[in-house]
């Protein structure tokens, strides 16, 4: 049966938009008509220029935006309504075409008599499981402004996270990438035309000497060769992630690091905690909000221990059980999630579970960031130290026999 998109004007003259499925343009307008909306037009929705048809999605920063307005109108005003003015609002900006036609497409659903968190389900790359589920527990529990707005501010805080931790990383990467590219070329470029200097002296170079000219040949005559094998390291390394089995033995290995494992595990658990304190306010079943939570789980030894959690509840232990068992959450949140269930607020001590989480992982991270750039620039002056050391041998050297 094929779609309809189609304009139309209310009982009280507000303009409508959206689809609908009707065989026959005289079913679609009749449908219309028993609506009580008079059609103004009415086209097939696979026609090329049809603002509903499938495509696009919301960025994060638009799903994050979208949910703080809906959650502030959604209060004040009718879903539909509410729906029809940030559909409005994000046409007027016109700063994201795909997402305005995402909301555009969600706002003609709701028209059309589905639930919201169905309307959502239609657009699945905007909006996650996770995200459908809790809207439809504010749906069923009829406080849908309010998880909205707590929803909104858990987006507002992964996103301000995300944004902290990648601009903490800009400096110390470009800082890298910039120190590596002058060693090579030194390597590759200055090396050699030294060495050749020191070609014809008939004296044994210094070992260190010999050291970096053989390196630096290697790098300027056979950098072909280098590439091919980091480009196969790099598929060998695509082909283990890619394998269930492999992925999490190395995941595991990754958890393990002295410093990198615990900001991992710390990042998880407090995004996992996050999640289950909404779950539970929305008096979501821990079990469901377990098994959403685990595709948005990063690692996959944290996810498959936490695939083992929710089969221990759903056979009666309780969460904090479930987590002293999978032995994988910092003991902290364990902790602070049976206090939580012995006093009735495990979501209030979920939620500062992971605030305590986070800012632990804040000063973890800004502390080994602080370490890690001194370390780049002792790195990589030490490996500029020992190319100029490898010229200035030969060149001692050739004094000390003139002299003599």
């Amino acid at each position: 049966m094929p779609d309809w998109a189609f304009e139309a004007l209310d009982a009280a003259g507000q303009p409508r938009r959206g689809r609908l499925a009707a065989s026959t343009r005289e079913e679609a307008r009749a449908d219309l008509m028993g609506r009580k909306l008079f059609p103004i037009s009415l086209e097939p929705a696979a026609a090329a220029n049809d603002p509903l048809r499938p495509g696009g999605k919301l960025k994060p920063a638009g799903l994050a935006l979208f949910t703080r307005q809906l959650a502030v109108l959604a209060a004040v005003t009718p879903l539909e309504e509410a729906l029809r003015t940030i559909r409005t609002q994000a046409q007027s900006e016109g700063r994201d075409a795909a997402g305005a036609d995402v909301i555009t497409r969600v706002h003609a659903a709701v028209l059309e008599g589905r639930r919201l968190s169905d309307a959502m389900g239609l657009e699945a790359a905007s909006f996650p499981p996770l995200y459908r589920a809790m809207v439809a527990a504010g749906e069923g529990a009829g406080t849908l402004p309010q998880l909205l707005d707590r929803l909104a501010d858990l987006l507002d805080r992964q996103a301000e996270l995300k944004g902290k931790l990648q601009a903490a990383l800009a400096y110390p990467a470009a800082l890298t990438v910039v120190a590596t590219l002058a060693v090579t070329a030194l390597m590759a470029f200055v090396v050699p035309r030294i060495a050749e200097q020191f070609a014809d002296i008939g004296q044994t170079l210094p070992l260190l000497t010999r050291i970096v000219v053989g390196l630096s040949h290697l790098i300027a005559g056979w950098w072909w060769l280098l590439a091919l094998l980091l480009a196969g390291g790099a598929a060998l390394l695509a082909r283990a992630l890619a394998d269930p089995a492999s992925r999490r033995r190395i995941d595991a290995r990754i958890l393990t690091l002295p410093l990198a494992g615990r900001l991992i595990r710390n990042w998880q658990a407090a995004r996992l905690a996050r999640t289950l304190a909404m779950m539970v306010a929305s008096r979501l079943p821990i079990v469901d909000g377990l098994k959403l939570t685990i595709p948005t789980i990063g690692n996959h030894e944290i996810r498959a221990r936490v695939a083992q959690m929710a089969d221990d509840i759903s056979e009666g232990a309780s969460l904090t059980a479930a987590m002293k068992r999978a032995a994988i959450l910092p003991p902290l949140l364990v902790a602070m999630a049976a206090g939580g269930e012995s006093a009735g607020r495990l979501d209030t001590m979920l939620d500062r579970g992971a605030e305590a989480l986070e800012r632990e992982h804040e000063a973890a991270t800004r502390a080994a960031l602080a370490l890690l750039e001194p370390a780049i620039i002792l790195v990589m002056g030490g490996a500029v130290a020992v190319i100029v050391l490898s010229i200035l041998l030969p060149i001692l050297q050739l004094e000390s026999l003139a002299s003599a």
